[in-house]
């Protein structure tokens, strides 16, 4: 069966992601309402029904704040590290803490299964109790997610290299965010190495690692201040083509939006490129 993608948020007003087929899915973090998301789901057809779990990269309140409210309402566990459950007990903005009989605990590096998805969690640098990245094979597609990247470690690279489809940072512009109205000390946050990863620095984390079987890069978590969409890809677009790699026809390559649904995408198996571009 193919898989369906569709981001619901993404960005620092809310972050949520829907991965299923036709009988299993998966939401990766619960950052806007639980009312939006109902709503969304009406709208795209989503059963709740077929949702088998929620994944939490980590414990801001962007990608957390329904959790609770959501995990109980669909009776769903939620599949986390216990640094990042911890957190989400600390943290004042979720609006429903996670219930104990549904917390599942994961370790990085370690696979676990959820239906047909096998799920690997690994770290990604961020300023948060702890950060993980999700990489779900399914079939020969592995799709993985990394958001809230605060540098290309070899993590982040191994995991594009492995990867059929990817969903990667672009957060910010460096001229806009140096040029901004941010104060300084949230600029040398957002461009330290726990913070967020600028267009350029996503551009070459894709032009080190990117292969003839990656199939389908999503630009996520654009900063609404400092950024926008089609400076994001034409960034990582120009880079790439001037190495001969061509956006569109070597891979696809989608912006998400911040506040807006983007999709669905249907992923199919059996559609791996043949490498005839210029790919490394």
């Amino acid at each position: 069966m193919p898989l369906t993608f569709i981001s619901f948020g993404s960005g620092s007003c809310g972050n949520c992601y829907y991965l299923g087929t036709e009988t299993d899915a998966i939401i990766i973090d619960a950052g806007i309402s639980f009312r939006r998301l109902k709503k969304v789901f009406g709208e795209y057809g989503v059963k709740k029904g077929n949702i088998r779990a929620l994944l939490i990269t980590h414990d801001h309140s962007d990608h957390i704040k329904a959790a609770g409210l959501f995990s109980d309402e669909c009776e769903l566990p939620v599949y986390t590290t216990l640094p990042i459950h911890d957190g989400m007990d600390r943290n004042i903005m979720m609006n429903r803490k996670i219930n104990a009989a549904r917390r599942v605990y994961v370790e990085e590096e370690e696979p676990f299964q959820i239906a047909d998805f096998q799920i690997t969690p690994f770290q990604i640098p961020h300023d948060a109790t702890e950060n993980m990245g999700y990489s779900i094979q399914y079939g020969d597609i592995r799709f993985t997610i990394m958001t809230d990247v605060g540098a290309v470690t070899p993590n982040v690279s191994k995991y594009i290299s492995l990867s059929t489809h990817v969903v990667l940072e672009a957060n910010y512009d460096a001229d806009m965010l140096r040029m901004g109205r941010y104060p300084e000390d949230l600029k040398k946050r957002i461009s330290s190495g726990t913070g967020h990863l600028s267009n350029a620095e996503t551009a070459q984390a894709l032009l080190q690692n990117i292969h003839p079987a990656l199939r389908h890069v999503w630009l996520c978590h654009l900063s609404e201040e400092n950024n926008r969409p089609d400076l994001a890809h034409k960034t990582v677009e120009f880079l790439l083509r001037s190495y001969g790699i061509v956006a569109g026809t070597d891979f696809q390559l989608d912006v998400l939006r911040r506040k807006d649904p983007t999709g669905p995408f249907y992923i199919n198996e059996g559609t791996i490129p043949d490498g005839k571009g210029t790919l490394f």
